[in-house]
């Protein structure tokens, strides 16, 4: 089985879609860089598409934007094709998400972004506000430490 692991940047925001059983499943395009340095100095992109699956990917969707660079290994890496817009046959590199973390700055320093997300009504009704539990009001403001 391929296993990919590397250092890449994020080429869009990260989309989560809902399978018909309620799992999140966030889409995650990623682009590694690789050899040396071309005649225009830049050096070769080898781009591939990661899945995440569960909470994980529901709790780190709105940190995965663009530009983002993570240290990530994927699995089950394999070549999927697919029909491009003019007719043309494609290749993708695509694998399942097996450790991702977060490599450098964020590409801005501002709340993280709305993702995307494509989600059944039940799901949405199913993520009603919980109520703090007992005694959460009971800690005290005052931190013991700075």
């Amino acid at each position: 089985m391929a296993t990919l692991f590397g250092v890449a940047r994020i080429g869009r925001d990260t989309e989560i879609r809902y399978l018909q059983n309620g799992d999140a499943v966030a889409n995650i395009a990623l682009a590694f860089s690789y050899g040396k340095k071309g005649p225009d100095g830049k050096r070769p992109t080898q781009w591939a598409d990661g899945s995440l699956y569960g909470k994980r990917a529901e709790s780190m969707a709105p940190y995965l934007v663009k530009g983002q660079q993570v240290g990530v290994t994927l699995e089950e890496v394999h070549i999927r094709t697919y029909q491009k817009q003019d007719g043309t046959e494609g290749y993708s590199l695509s694998g399942r998400v097996a450790a991702i973390e977060f490599a450098g700055s964020a590409p801005s320093q501002q709340q993280p972004q709305q993702y995307q997300q494509a989600a059944p009504a039940q799901q949405q009704a199913r993520r009603a506000p919980q109520s703090p539990p007992p005694g959460f009001d009971e800690f005290e403001d005052d931190a013991p430490f700075n």
